[in-house]
């Protein structure tokens, strides 16, 4: 069986691994040890290790694992926009000694956040890498590394209508973890190599919408017209050929009760 490394075993890491555990052998990241213990339970290969945002004074030992994968998942938060650049850099630094000169397949869950606030839709080439420094970095250090820039993360116990939202008549760009799953499936089977992709729902309904479309309510009049931006999913759907599951934010709530 072909093994997975998952750096980061977080609420998206987590899923992931229950998704590629049906035909890879995982490998993850923790930083606590009780974590450890059920991520052994799993049969994950749990590691302890943290990526803090200052240079460690003894550089992290490699992975032991790290030759043995075929894949690489990396799911902690290197976009660098809530994040000085010297705080960054250092945590890549951390991340790059853990990894090593790893040159298999590597997955950079990034996000659509790289992305300015304009009022139109936007697509991977309104961005290059070069500009958002955590891609820059990881891709100038491992160049065959596909970069997917993740919408909102939605699905299971994440819903819009839990959270205090504003702006509700604008877009919204979501994604159901469920297809974040299925992109690295079919990307994996095809041996995707240094692309980037926009991962999120092709259909973009306000936020208003998919509150009350969550609370079955009427749609309220909107007195005023949607605003925001629409990030586009067109590559990614012809590229890849790819057809989402959940295309719809309003249904996400639905989706996610039948799986």
């Amino acid at each position: 069986m072909k093994k997975a490394g998952i750096i980061g075993y977080g609420w998206l890491g987590s899923r992931i691994a229950e998704k590629l555990s049906e035909k890879f052998e995982i490998y993850t990241t923790t930083t606590t040890s009780d974590k450890e213990e059920y991520l052994n339970k799993k049969g994950f290969h749990p590691c302890i290790i943290n990526f803090p945002d200052y240079l460690l004074s003894e550089k992290h030992v490699q992975w032991e694992a790290i030759k043995e994968l075929d894949v690489l998942i990396i799911t902690i938060p290197i976009s660098g926009k809530n994040c000085c650049a010297s705080s960054l850099y250092n945590r890549i630094q951390n991340l790059f000694s853990f990894i090593g000169d790893f040159n298999g397949q590597i997955f950079l869950m990034s996000s659509t956040g790289v992305y300015p606030d304009l009022d139109q839709e936007l697509k991977e080439e309104d961005m290059s890498s070069d500009n958002v420094p955590g891609e820059r970095m990881i891709k100038n250090k491992y160049p065959q590394v596909n970069i997917l820039r993740l919408a909102g993360l939605m699905g299971e116990d994440r819903f819009l209508s839990k959270y205090r939202v504003s702006n509700l008549n604008f877009f919204t760009n979501h994604i159901h973890y469920v297809d974040i799953g299925l992109v690295l499936e079919k990307m994996i089977d095809q041996k995707s190599q240094s692309k980037i992709y926009n991962v999120v729902a092709p259909l973009h309904p306000t936020k208003s919408e998919v509150i009350n479309a969550q609370k079955n309510l009427e749609n309220a009049e909107i007195t005023d017209d949607p605003k925001g931006k629409k990030i586009s999913s067109a590559k990614l759907i012809s590229e890849l050929d790819f057809i989402f599951k959940y295309p719809d934010p309003k249904s996400f709530h639905e989706m996610s009760s039948t799986e």
